[in-house]
């Protein structure tokens, strides 16, 4: 009996038990961070990106496209949104893209880009437009000023620009020196858009230049406001348009069509030779490539539904992805205009790989984990194991049922202690077979010691009923 006390003092599974527990509990707390540390980075990744586009000015063609895009992308399943900054011009937004304090902006291609900008789509060509006056309309006087009939002609002259910008000054400049004209030798007044009725009245101009979409409203406009009360324009053609496209690569060489600004008296009455430029959006070059392809993706998906919102987007097209272009395509518009996109799977496979070597290690850890926090219990079992097999030559010798009936107590014990353990995963089914494999032999021994026994007491008779 006192063998049997001390072996049961040396047993705490109570105490291994709670620690096991905890350990259990630990472990599950570390799956679950896990777990939720990879759905967090999944969500981040699917997640719809939110793109802050500069445009301006307020009213603009190009802010109310960027208004029905932004309503457009906003729909559910699309993968990039628009955050709209109305700014007071191009220069501004540049400024904004340039500051990080925007991601895209729209500008036209010759004004000065951030260092980093690159094209992300071409809004429109904007083409220019010089005429001048006949001098016959409405409102001419009885002396007409000499009629001007190409750009050499404008020496001397006063120039009406339609448009605040310094881009389009800038751009003047350009053409009369291609021109052979020095641009000293014109003087220029600039008017907004909103003053066209100012500049019509003004008898000091003898000529006008606009910049914008041959489809423009404000060019039309303006052509027909002179035409009134100035008399029938007269076109002027860029004759040095080729050569200025070669020294200037922002530029391109282009012709105007007959007809294009009115078709009955035609206006003008034959192609007129004349240069463009892009007006663009751009992007930061640090931009996710898979975010402004993205961008580009849904740009060109709802194109025409813009277009019946806003006529001018018609005009939307995919920038050129020569490596030698003046302007650089971002590498992320280049990858969708070339059909050389990334899928999810190209884009993350290496991320997918290491995350399931990351599980496979993890398991293989949790695995040595769960072994090494069960050491214990398994010795345990171990021990249990052979306590039995030890008390087997015990039961072989025994002398009275009061020592088989301890014996089998003590076993009784042990029963619980392995079953508790196998309950909480300590051992296996292996380990349980064996175990019971060992018990077994146990009862078989008693079995036989007690028909060896010729003992009719009330304690044989409970054993051999057992």
């Amino acid at each position: 009996m006192s063998a049997s006390g001390d072996l049961s003092q040396s047993r705490d599974p109570t105490g291994r038990r709670r620690q096991r527990r905890k350990s259990l509990l630990l472990l599950l707390a570390v799956g679950i961070l896990l777990f939720g540390a990879a759905a967090g980075g999944l969500y981040y990744m699917l997640r719809p990106v939110t793109l802050r586009i500069a445009v301006g000015p307020p009213g603009s063609d190009d802010e109310k496209l960027i208004q029905a895009m932004a309503k457009d992308f906003a729909d559910d399943g699309r993968t990039v949104r628009l955050s709209p900054i109305t700014t007071e011009g191009a220069a501004e937004s540049l400024g904004l893209l340039g500051a990080s304090k925007a991601d895209v902006a729209v500008a036209r291609a010759d004004l000065d880009m951030p260092a980093d900008a690159e094209t992300v789509a071409i809004v429109r060509k904007n083409f220019v437009v010089l005429w001048s006056p006949s001098g016959s309309g409405k409102g001419a006087g009885k002396k007409s000023a000499p009629k001007i009939k190409e750009i050499a002609d404008l020496a001397g002259r006063r120039l009406g620009v339609i448009g605040r910008t310094q881009a389009n000054i800038a751009l003047l400049r350009v053409i009369l020196r291609g021109s052979g004209v020095d641009p000293d030798k014109v003087a220029v007044t600039q008017f907004t858009t909103k003053q066209i009725d100012e500049l019509v009245r003004d008898p000091t101009i003898d000529a006008f230049m606009a910049v914008g979409p041959l489809d423009s409203k404000i060019t039309s406009e303006a052509i027909a406001a002179t035409a009134k009360a100035r008399g029938e324009p007269k076109f002027l053609a860029i004759d040095a348009s080729e050569a200025i496209a070669l020294k200037h690569p922002l530029y391109e060489s282009e012709e105007i069509p007959p007809s294009v600004f009115n078709p009955s008296p035609a206006w003008p009455d034959d192609k007129v030779e004349t240069v463009s430029i892009s007006h663009v959006i751009v992007a930061r070059k640090s931009l996710s490539e898979t975010t402004v392809a993205a961008f580009v993706r849904q740009l060109f998906a709802v194109r025409q539904s813009l277009a019946k919102q806003v006529p001018g987007a018609a005009h939307l097209k995919k920038p050129d992805t020569d490596k030698d272009a003046e302007l650089p395509v971002h590498r992320g518009a280049a990858a969708f205009i070339d059909g050389n996109e990334r899928t999810f799977l190209d884009k993350y496979s290496d991320y997918f790989w290491f995350t399931l070597l990351l599980l496979s290690g993890l398991g293989s850890g949790g695995a040595w984990l769960r072994q090494f926090l069960k050491r214990d219990e398994m010795e345990e079992t171990t021990i249990h194991r052979k306590e039995i097999v030890a008390m087997i030559s015990r039961v072989r010798t025994a002398e009275s049922a009061e020592d088989l009936l301890a014996m089998q107590r003590e076993v009784d014990g042990i029963i619980r202690d392995a079953l508790k353990s196998y309950d909480d995963g300590a051992i296996d089914e292996g380990d349980l077979a064996a175990f019971g494999l060992v018990l077994e032999l146990f009862h078989h021994a008693v079995a036989e010691r007690h028909a060896a026994m010729e003992v009719g007491t009330p304690e044989l008779a409970r054993l051999r009923a057992r």
